[in-house]
């Protein structure tokens, strides 16, 4: 059994035409067709079934694709290990990060690593919170921002960066909009608009508001940042966001108020699989990451 015949079964399986498979491929048809028959000849199987000019995947076939494409998929991230032990300094780096680090800090980040290495490439994977931690946990991604940081997960080593607060957006035509700062407890009367149930900075701002003694009223919902953003500039209610999303700029139509009672802030950090090392390329960046901000601690 050849890697190359896995490849080419694996092809031919997912679009259930020899041609367009081998078009895919770069290879001749006739090689397709003859790679995956010696296949199933050492097989003893038939993997796939003709079914006038399309290929149809066959019971056992559909187990034996399961299967052999994790395998496919684990051999070719260890090729990727190789070549980055070879060369850290030109590997492949797969980060993941949530929405509410998406505009500033991770461009930022990235922009300065690739000034030191500029050979070095990244994989980049937008996801929520729960998935950006289990995808790291199952080697999909090989670390992960997030805010806030696990600091309690057996499967996970987990690093802040730093501390940011979070504040009240408002429109600019609010009552409240000229002040320098408010107590939550002021906005229990608003609507809000906030991330769905299950969004980890809902979470924060619900029990924040819990913490001033209301419950907050959400009217709306958004699933990012400019969402959320846009219902506020509209007059639509008040949101409750990280600082740093506003660091660019804010949006048009509102203002931007520090909370100074109760004190609500995340944490914000990088998280790496606690039982499997990181290749030298991960290591360099995620090295890199706790340098990067020490050095913006003293400034801040």
């Amino acid at each position: 059994m050849e890697l190359r015949q896995l490849r080419y079964f694996i092809e031919v399986a997912e679009r259930e035409h020899v041609t367009e498979a081998a078009e895919n491929l770069n290879v001749a048809q006739s090689a397709v067709s003859y790679q995956i028959t010696k296949l199933e000849e050492e097989l003893g199987v038939k993997l796939l079934e003709h079914v006038g000019r399309n290929i149809r995947i066959t019971q056992i076939g559909t187990t034996f694709l399961h299967d052999i494409k994790n395998a496919v998929k684990l051999i070719d991230e260890a090729k990727e290990k190789i070549n980055e032990y070879l060369d850290p300094q030109a590997g492949t780096i797969k980060i993941g990060y949530p929405t509410s680090l998406a505009r500033y800090w991770l461009p930022n980040v990235i922009s300065a690593y690739k000034e030191i290495l500029p050979n070095v490439n990244f994989h980049l994977r937008q996801g929520s919170y729960s998935y950006l931690i289990d995808a790291v946990k199952k080697g999909e991604i090989d670390l992960s921002f997030l805010g806030p940081v696990p600091m309690k997960d057996p499967d996970l080593e987990s690093k802040i960066l730093f501390i940011e607060p979070i504040v009240a957006l408002l429109p600019n035509s609010h009552p409240l909009a000229d002040r320098k700062s408010l107590s939550l407890g002021e906005l229990r009367n608003e609507s809000f608009v906030l991330f769905p149930k299950g969004y980890v900075l809902q979470k924060i701002a619900v029990e924040a508001c819990n913490e001033a003694g209301f419950e907050p009223n959400i009217t709306s919902e958004g699933e990012d940042m400019d969402a959320l953003k846009g219902l506020v500039s509209a007059g639509i209610g008040v949101s409750l966001l990280p600082e740093s999303t506003f660091y660019d700029s804010i949006p048009r139509f509102t203002v931007k108020i520090p909370i100074n009672s109760p004190q609500v802030q995340r944490t914000v950090g990088v998280i790496i699989p606690k039982k499997r090392d990181l290749a030298p390329a991960e290591k360099n960046f995620y090295q890199f990451l706790i340098q990067f901000f020490n050095r913006l601690e003293r400034y801040m």
